[in-house]
Formats: structure tokens, sequence, C-alpha cells
């Protein structure tokens, strides 16, 4: 998981020791063994905007509840929710408590030997969100000797750091940094994608645009048990079809707006 954004948007942590109780919350009940036709799905529900719990919504919120729910949809299968402390997902899996984890889970070559990934659903990585009207900025290069916003303690003021000649100011928050760039403060925001994405369609600031190149760059991918390859490929079948029939950049825009190519 991208531990820096795990760290600004936690809201809660819970324990691996939830793996033993396997409790959900807002009526998403965890299925040890529901059949066919149930998908039990592991996740740490901690982790805006991916996962969430809002309390005036029954569901789970975010871009992978929205995700799962609609790949459960193609595969024809009930999808069944538990909230298991992040630590604890792979033993779920492994144990057969759940079928599938949807966490914000980085493919990696550690995660490999214990878990199989569907395709990459989600690229996340360090992007940039400069003024809309400013043309002289179109890659990371082009930031040596400008002032960069970013928020203090996170990767992305590590890497800000290493641009030749940078300006970097550390701010307490994400909007500070949006707030520094739309006074004129500074000439770009660095920050993890998800947050930058989110907090422009969340907090509705206009005159800035998010440029595509990622400084750094991970995929997420949902594990599946290693020995359960027919699952694996329903769960690919379903991922290419939402991508195929639109519904995917439905999602992505919902929480995060337009894809940027």
């Amino acid at each position: 998981m991208f531990g820096k954004l795990k760290k600004i948007l936690a809201t809660a942590t819970i324990g691996a020791m939830t793996v033993l109780t396997l409790t959900g919350c807002g009526g998403d009940n965890a299925a040890k063994d529901g059949g066919s036709k149930t998908l039990a799905v592991g996740s740490s529900v901690d982790f805006a905007p991916f996962e969430f719990q809002d309390e005036k919504e029954k569901e789970y919120q975010g871009f992978e509840m929205d995700l799962i729910r609609s790949i459960g949809k193609e595969m024809g299968r009930e999808v069944k929710i538990s909230n298991i402390g992040f630590d604890g997902l792979i033993p779920a899996l492994q144990a057969k408590n759940i079928d599938v984890i949807i966490s914000g889970m980085t493919i990696n070559d550690e995660r490999k030997e214990k878990v199989a990934f569907s395709d990459p659903y989600y690229k996340s990585g360090l992007t940039m969100v400069i003024d809309e009207k400013n043309d002289s900025v179109k890659s990371f290069k082009d930031l040596e000797g400008k002032k960069i916003a970013v928020q203090i303690g996170t990767t992305s003021a590590n890497e800000a750091k290493s641009i030749k000649d940078a300006e970097v100011k550390e701010l307490n928050t994400p909007a500070d940094c949006f707030m520094e760039l739309k006074a004129g403060g500074v000439d770009a925001v660095i920050n993890d994608r998800p947050v930058n994405d989110y907090f422009i369609v969340t907090s509705g600031t206009t005159g800035v645009k998010s440029l595509p190149e990622m400084l750094t760059a991970e995929d997420y991918g949902i594990a599946v048990a290693k020995d359960n390859p027919e699952l694996l490929k329903e769960v690919n079948d379903a991922l290419k079809k939402l991508h195929e029939n639109g519904e995917y950049d439905k999602i992505h825009e919902k929480w995060f707006g337009k894809e940027t190519k």
C-alpha cells in the first residue's frame, strides 16, 4: 500500500485481530463460505477515497468499493465486504475466510510469493498540479528552479527536494498546498496522484490542472489465493468487461475526475 498516502488519509486503524471476528459494518457482512454466488471481500476500510465509512451511508464507500461491487455484478456474485486490518488481509485470504482482497494493495514481488494478483486496476504515484494557464511546465524536469508546495513529512516532500534548484515549501495539508498554488506562491503542487485528483474533485477547486506524468509509479491489484486460478480468471474477465463497457471510467470519474492520458 502507498504508506504515506495511508498515513495522510487514514481515519481509523483496525487491528489484525479483526481477522478472527471478520465483522463488517454498514450492512456488509463477511461470508466464510457463501458458495459460488457470493464473493467474500476483505478490505481495510480506512483509506479514503479508496474505501471508507460514511456515517450518512449504509454501505462502505469509495473507489474500490464501487469497483469490487461492479466486478461482483459482472461475475453474477453477491459481494460481501469485511473490514479487516491491513496486516490481517493476506492471512485471512490464506485461511479461506475471504475470497479476494481489494485495499489499495500494491503489486510487488514479496506479496506475489503469498498471493496471486489480478491485472492492475489503478496506477498510483506522485503527480503535479499547476495553474491551468501555465504552459511553461509540462514535466517534472521543468520544475528545476521553480517553487513547489508539498505536504510536510510525505514522499512527495522528499522527492521534490531532489529537483535541481527547486524551492520547496512544506505545508500542513493538501488544502494548504492548493491555496498556495491558487495564491501564486508556488508554481506547482506535488502529491500522491489520488490525493491530488480526489481533492480537486471534492473541493471544487478550479483554475488548476493535473499533469499525467508520474514521478514514481506503482500498480494496485486485487489479491486472490494462489491455488484459485479459476477465480482469478473470473476477476480479470470482469475487470476487462468494465473497461470495455465504460463502467470503469464512470467509477473513476466519480472519485477522481476524468482519467488523464
